[in-house]
């Protein structure tokens, strides 16, 4: 399952984000992007649930994310 999370970050702190984004198991890719939210990654995981997880509990976690937005890779 793949997704990708919109995230907006703590004026200052887009750098420290992405460094410690990019740590976190199962994101395969992060990005600044300009617009209403400051960054991307790309995720992948095993089911919804471990997905879910990794967004609560590693990225909302991560110290300057103020909000994320999720949207699931339908694959086609």
């Amino acid at each position: 399952m793949r997704a990708f999370v919109l995230v907006r970050i703590r004026v200052g702190e887009i750098v420290a984000v992405l460094r410690q984004l990019r740590t976190v198991a199962g994101v395969v890719e992060g990005r600044a992007t300009f617009g209403p939210y400051d960054a991307i990654a790309v995720l992948e995981a095993g089911d919804s649930a471990q997905l879910g997880r990794m967004i609560a509990m590693e990225i909302q976690t991560i110290p300057g994310v103020t909000e994320t937005l999720t949207c699931l890779d339908m694959g086609l």
